[in-house]
């Protein structure tokens, strides 16, 4: 992708993909899911879920999995508030975007 991602952008994109499992998904996958969308790195994304955890958007419990324990990250009602507000921002933006590229 020649566009620049922002950090906005990525939260977003986390929060999304994060919002679709109710009972939450796991790091690796959430880096799965995102590079269905832009190409990053697990090294990009998982200062993504710390910030995210920083400010109360995810929560984070761990789960034993084939003998080891796996992290999962989990919305919050705030991250709900949270991708609800950048789904509206995102539809204003690509709307105006599109407008003028196309």
């Amino acid at each position: 992708m020649v566009f620049n991602t922002g950090a906005a952008l990525l939260d977003a994109i986390v929060l999304a993909v994060v919002s679709r499992e109710p009972e939450g998904t796991y790091g690796y996958k959430i880096t799965q899911d995102v590079r269905e969308a832009l190409e990053v790195s697990e090294s990009t994304l998982y200062p993504v879920l710390r910030r995210l955890l920083k400010d109360g958007c995810l929560q984070v419990y761990d789960q034993e999995f084939a003998g080891r324990n796996r992290r999962y990250y989990k919305i919050t009602e705030k991250g709900l508030v949270q991708l609800h507000l950048y789904q509206g921002e995102w539809a204003r933006y690509s709307s105006s975007i599109t407008h003028i590229l196309l």
